[in-house]
């Protein structure tokens, strides 16, 4: 049996502790602490660094300060890099008690307001965090070479990112997580970021970093993989709603800077994609994988390859960019090598054009050699595009053309042998030059025309008819069938302009009787 004494011994010492656990913050005032410990995170920082009052807590080992403040760089803004609700500082307990020395083992920024400003030069705002402050006595020394801690959080917090001069709208993150293990100026480190993106987006990223750059913390080395998910860029006010574009984004990919380039390479899947106010979203999910480059010192990107996927084929884009004061400036150059005309036609509503009502494309290829330039937000496009080998089913040519005989041979679609132009567009609308086109059932046809922004067209065509059909004011079809459509007409055959109106979904062709040419 144990001898009674010994338990009440247990007792009395189980509740000396406890005493001391609930009287000793009474008698520490931890708030004495307060200028060493703005001191030191201000020479370690080089910045200006407050806090509120502070509180010791014995059982979660930390000081606390009701407020935190890190000033700003003054070439950047005037209002602070960081206000935060709360700062808790974990800390070794005995030093602490025994010798009221603050030695740190966690720290912990609840609900902070970050700002997050870049300069036209690629410098950031946080680029001199850790540098040397002009006050230090420790002339040649960084505090932070022997800064070490085994955790660092910050939790629900918000970034507001903009540049200066402002050249667009600043971008929120909110409900922004962030925590940090093993922290060291000198060596690597694994760190997990979790944000809330304006809309219903949300990013995540995961990876190591480190060692931090002595020379600007922007160009320290880091890689992580990324996920970002429901990205919509109109809601996000990265895209202006007025240029009819809209999609959902999931991205899964990956970062990586050696603090020169910063590289991201993966995939996303658009949804609901559509480029132009006319469109109509995509019904189908469009997968792009990419290849982007940026120099973190001059700003200028590079496409190695967006390859987007369109069925069994793909369009490549690759080129360079810059931002500018004014837009993002692009020089990109666009190659869809014989795409199947299947896969570009699901596609195409995307960009605005519609096939004629009741119509489709069979088989056949689409090539494109086009050059995109200019300023993101009003790009010029410039190329060849040919269409080969397809046949339009559902759309009869042949009866369409006002003011002809009816041309035979068209009545169950209309084969294209070949259909050719030259792009040129701009903010202000399309035009096409050279264009050429051969029917077999019924002859070529040359010209231009133009594609306005409400999609109406206006074109002007020169057509050679391979069959000597009559032809008459009326555009009632004859009775009398045509020769075989597989027959030139003979070089003093009829020539015949042609115009056409209306929109791609329901053209409207007219022959000028009156301009026909032998």
């Amino acid at each position: 049996m144990i001898d009674k004494r010994w338990f009440f011994v247990g007792v009395l010492i189980i509740g000396v502790f406890l005493v001391v656990v609930f009287l000793l913050p009474f008698f520490l005032n931890a708030d004495a602490f307060r200028p060493a410990i703005e001191a030191q995170l201000s020479n370690t920082l080089g910045r200006s660094v407050t806090t509120g009052k502070l509180t010791f807590s014995l059982m979660q080992a930390s000081l606390v300060a009701d407020e935190f403040v890190i000033s700003e760089d003054p070439a950047f803004s005037d209002v602070p890099f960081l206000q935060a609700k709360a700062l808790a500082v974990g800390i070794r307990v005995l030093p602490f008690i025994l010798h009221r020395q603050v030695e740190i083992t966690n720290l912990t920024i609840d609900t902070p307001s970050i700002q997050l400003i870049e300069h036209p030069d690629g410098r950031w705002n946080y680029s001199s965090l850790g540098g040397i402050p002009s006050n230090s006595s420790s002339a040649g020394t960084n505090p932070l070479s022997s800064m070490s801690v085994g955790e660092l959080k910050i939790v629900n917090g918000s970034a507001l990112v903009s540049s200066v001069p402002a050249t667009a709208k600043p971008f929120d993150y909110t409900d922004v997580n962030v925590t940090i293990k093993q922290f060291s100026f000198l060596k690597s480190f694994p760190f997990e970021l979790s944000a809330k993106l304006p809309g219903a987006a949300t990013l995540k990223l995961t990876g190591e970093a480190g060692p931090i750059s002595q020379k600007d913390r922007a160009q320290t080395p880091f890689h992580a993989a990324l996920e970002v998910r429901e990205l919509n860029p109109v809601s996000a006010g990265l895209i202006d709603p007025g240029k009819g574009i809209a999609m959902n984004n999931d991205i899964d990919g990956e970062l990586k800077s050696d603090g020169t380039n910063l590289i991201s390479t993966g995939k996303i899947k658009a949804s609901q994609l559509q480029l132009v106010p006319r469109g109509s979203p995509a019904q189908e999910v469009v997968e792009i994988d990419y290849s982007i480059s940026k120099n973190l010192a001059t700003q200028e990107g590079t496409i190695s390859d967006l390859a987007i996927h369109a069925g069994s084929g793909e369009i490549h884009v690759n080129g360079t960019f810059k931002p500018s004061a004014e837009a993002m400036m692009l020089n990109l150059h666009l190659s869809a090598p014989s795409l199947p005309m299947e896969d570009l036609e699901r596609l195409l509503p995307v960009a605005g054009i519609r096939m004629p009502s009741g119509s489709s494309l069979q088989g056949g290829t689409f090539t494109a050699q086009i050059a995109i330039s200019g300023p993101a937000t009003a790009a010029t496009v410039t190329g060849p595009v040919e269409i080969d080998n397809t046949r339009l089913a559902g759309f009869d040519l042949g009866s369409r053309i006002e003011g002809l005989n009816h041309l035979p041979g068209t009545g169950e679609g209309t084969d294209i042998r070949v259909l050719k132009a030259s792009v040129n567009s701009t903010p202000q609308g399309t035009r096409l030059n050279d264009i050429y086109g051969e029917m077999p059932q019924i002859g070529t046809a040359s010209g231009e025309g133009n594609v306005l922004l409400s999609g109406e067209l206006d074109f002007h065509l020169n057509a050679k008819l391979y069959s000597p059909s009559e032809v008459s004011s009326s555009a009632k079809p004859t009775a009398s069938p045509a020769p075989p459509a597989s027959k030139p007409i003979p070089a003093s055959g009829r020539s015949v302009p042609l115009t056409i109106t209306g929109t791609a979904a329901s053209p409207s062709i007219r022959a000028n009787l009156g301009a026909a040419t032998h």
